[in-house]
């Protein structure tokens, strides 16, 4: 009796000390974001977000389910939130800024669960946004293993969202899903269920009232599979994990590691259309540098045969003339693709690599990075699945002098293909190895943790542009939604850029609109599919703006656009801002751009050419106020270099 009494008089105890905790308040170094933080009766965790006076999530649980315990009810709050400034300044030559700077209040919540087993939330917030994770402080030599993670994102009534729907798992051609490549879901009504029923890839934008939200990852390691969005229920989305098809061979799907032990940090950008363009916290909450010498990483533009020629391009005397067109455009790469093992042989290759050598053009090969886990016919295959592989292939490019490899085919974002993608990267580095992933999950702040990481696909680029017409349909609007999504943080291998004619597809685009892409994306290599054979109907003056546009970028600054509609934005380098803007709507639009910011009086302006002219140039006056009007057609852009 006296043992039942002292059970329930706990009971009680336990149940007051949980009601009694109330929200702590947390804010951004600048107070305009807030974060409430609380359990609640059944000891859940939940968070809410404000921006000024307006609610960016409302209530949204939080907590992790492990195979060995339940950290998302009965949770105890052991002490008041564990605070501290975070500061860290940073540089990169694969982003949209070179020089970076992250200032951060860091907030920790020291929880523990029924069984008495502790667990961290650790908040950041910032002036563009929020940021956190778990973190489990045990020590452990056995393997935990997450069932579940609760994390959850609640919107307002009347959000919209820009969403890609994730692609089912071993579906597609051969077998290559999922691979990130499909159209966004555009102003959809938040809480639509994915079009594809399997969830919806990050970066994910919303905009509630006045105010956008980007919401992703970063800090995923061979610890932690990728993730996804999941809808919960009307206008509420969670962290979802991989199919149990998303794995390296044999390997595992759903993320287990010794313990202590953090999750990836769960991002959520705040403000307005600038802020999620000029944001850099995908970068921000990536860990710094692995230990290498990372010198030989250096970005450029490359050509590429195969979006336009395709496989039969795979042979020894078009792969010279690519390189001799390379070295003509003052380009630092060309890319050779698919089959060159059997239709060049190495004993070629090494020839073309010798001769770009002369030319100074770096040669980048094509791999399969399979594998069981697709179909495809591509070769070379399987030579990268055993670190032992790797040193063995890579010592032999190395002593070739290949400057990268791009690795295609992945189709899995489950924990064991997270250490096969950080594997390569580390044996690439090894070997003074560049990397592209194609075929591929998203990046998530790769490239400030492995420089080696030049670009990743994981976009519906322009090869499917080539493929069918109803793709280069959705061209114009496709392209002004990846600068607030998919390339709003991490490098984008959409190989843009065709100025001519695209065999049996009628473009949508104009031949602007397409040498604008060269400033709108960013890659650290920009790959650029047109041919020779295009460029040669091209004016001198393009030639040379190509020539000449910078490889790396110092600054970025968003001027104007809607996803989905049109998007104008400057990239800087040096002294000198390129002002790029494409319109993705099927009707012409004049839009007024305030070019004050920059200061200068005079700028050169390339855009639509009259007639059958591909384009039209002239020096432009800028007015005092600094604003200057320019009609875009349809599917049309321009560029201005101040």
């Amino acid at each position: 009796m006296k043992k039942r009494l002292s059970l329930i008089l706990f009971a009680i105890v336990v149940i007051m000390e949980v009601q009694a905790q109330r929200p702590v308040t947390i804010t951004s170094p600048d107070k305009k974001i807030s974060l409430q933080f609380w359990l609640d009766a059944a000891g859940q965790p939940f968070y809410i977000i404000e921006y000024g006076k307006n609610k960016i999530l409302g209530a949204s649980p939080l907590g992790i389910i492990r195979q060995d315990g339940d950290f998302t009810k009965n949770l105890t709050l052991l002490s008041s939130p564990e605070s501290k400034k975070i500061s860290e300044k940073y540089q990169l030559v694969n982003a949209k800024r070179r020089n970076n700077s992250y200032q951060a209040n860091q907030h920790t919540f020291h929880l523990k669960n029924a069984g008495g087993e502790p667990m961290d939330i650790i908040f950041r917030l910032s002036n563009d946004g929020v940021a956190f994770r778990y973190f489990f402080p045990g020590r452990t030599d056995t393997l935990i293993k997450i069932e579940q993670e609760k994390t959850s994102f609640h919107f307002p009534a009347e959000t919209r969202a820009w969403l890609q729907p994730m692609s089912k798992a071993k579906s597609g051609w051969e077998k290559v899903n999922p691979c990130y490549e499909e159209f966004y879901e555009k102003g959809i009504e938040a809480g639509k269920p994915s079009t594809l029923g399997v969830g919806w890839v990050f970066p994910a934008l919303f905009r509630t009232g006045n105010n956008w939200v980007l919401i992703t990852e970063a800090g995923v390691d061979e610890n932690y599979c990728a993730s996804k969005l999941e809808n919960v229920d009307e206008r509420g989305y969670i962290i979802a994990f991989p199919d149990p098809l998303e794995i390296f061979s044999g390997g595992v799907n759903k993320p287990e590691s010794a313990l202590p032990w953090h999750s990836p940090w769960r991002i959520i950008t705040i403000g307005r259309l600038a802020t999620i363009v000029e944001s850099t916290l995908g970068t921000d909450l990536a860990p710094s540098p692995a230990k290498h010498d990372y010198s030989f990483a250096k970005p450029g533009k490359a050509s590429w045969s195969w979006p336009i020629l395709k496989d039969d391009s795979i042979t020894y005397p078009v792969q010279k003339r690519f390189i001799d067109y390379a070295a003509d455009m003052n380009w630092q790469y060309c890319l050779i693709d698919v089959n060159w093992d059997t239709k060049i042989g190495l004993d070629s290759i090494q020839l073309l690599i010798n001769y770009a050598k002369q030319k100074n053009v770096g040669v980048w090969l094509w791999y399969n990075s399979a594998g069981s886990w697709n179909t495809t016919p591509y070769h070379p295959r399987s030579k990268l699945l055993t670190h032992e592989d790797r040193v063995r292939e890579f010592s032999m490019l190395q002593k070739m002098g290949v400057a990268g490899i791009k690795v295609d085919f992945f189709g899995g974002d489950g924990q064991s293909m997270m250490k096969y993608y950080i594997d390569m990267m580390n044996d690439a580095a090894a070997h003074g190895l560049m990397i592209n992933f194609h075929g591929a999950t998203l990046p998530r702040g790769w490239q400030r943790t492995w420089p080696n990481l030049m670009t990743a696909e994981a976009i519906k680029g322009f090869e499917y542009v080539t493929f069918e017409q109803k793709n280069a349909d959705e061209e114009p609007a496709h392209c002004t939604v990846l600068p607030f999504t998919r390339n709003a943080f991490d490098p984008m291998d959409f190989t843009p850029m065709s100025l001519y004619r695209i065999p049996r597809i009628r473009r949508k685009t104009t031949a602007a609109f397409e040498l604008a892409l060269s400033v709108i994306f960013l890659s650290g290599v920009q790959h650029f599919a047109e041919t020779p054979r295009g460029m040669s109907h091209m004016p001198d003056y393009i030639k040379d703006f190509l020539r000449n546009l910078p490889t790396a970028w110092d600054d970025v600054k968003f001027l104007d656009g809607v996803p989905g509609e049109f998007v104008i934005l400057a990239r800087k380098q040096g002294n000198a801002w390129y002002v790029a803007g494409i319109n993705g709507q099927s009707v012409e639009k004049e839009i007024t751009i305030d070019l004050s910011h920059f200061k200068k009086r005079q700028g050169v302006l390339i855009t639509e050419g009259a007639g059958q002219e591909f384009f039209s140039r002239e020096t432009l006056p800028i007015p005092a106020d600094g604003r200057f009007t320019v009609k875009l057609k349809a599917g049309g852009g321009f560029i201005i270099t101040l």
